[in-house]
């Protein structure tokens, strides 16, 4: 009876793992929109990724620099072992930050490229 059992446990905890997709860089940068608003600055992103598969992108603060707030791309990556399409796909995100007034541009990092905007105001 364990051997049945411990198979079950296998498949389950593999198919947590499957689901757990890694967060990755997304390919790259098309444009990047930032905005002041009341207490912050609104960024707004478009890109590509390689395939399909691809979910949640979002904007990840990575460090603020003395007049920049430096941004990461990110998007959960397929699986390995998925079909998936292949060819170049878009998405976008958006986040409003708390900035003050000092910062005066973003910068985004996707994998192949980089953009900064000025904020405008």
């Amino acid at each position: 009876m364990q051997g049945p059992l411990a198979l079950a446990a296998l498949i389950l905890a593999s198919s947590t793992l499957a689901a757990q997709a890694s967060e990755k860089l997304v390919y790259r940068l098309d444009s990047v929109t930032a905005v002041a608003v009341p207490g912050g600055i609104q960024i707004q992103v478009q890109g590509a990724v390689r395939s399909g598969g691809w979910g949640n992108p979002r904007l990840k603060i990575s460090q603020v620099e003395a007049r920049t707030v430096v941004v990461e791309f990110l998007a959960q990556a397929p699986h390995p072992g998925t079909v998936v399409i292949q060819g170049l796909l878009p998405v976008s995100a958006q986040v409003t930050v708390k900035s003050g007034s000092g910062v005066t541009s973003v910068r985004v990092e996707a994998d192949a490229n980089t953009v900064t905007a000025q904020v405008q105001r």
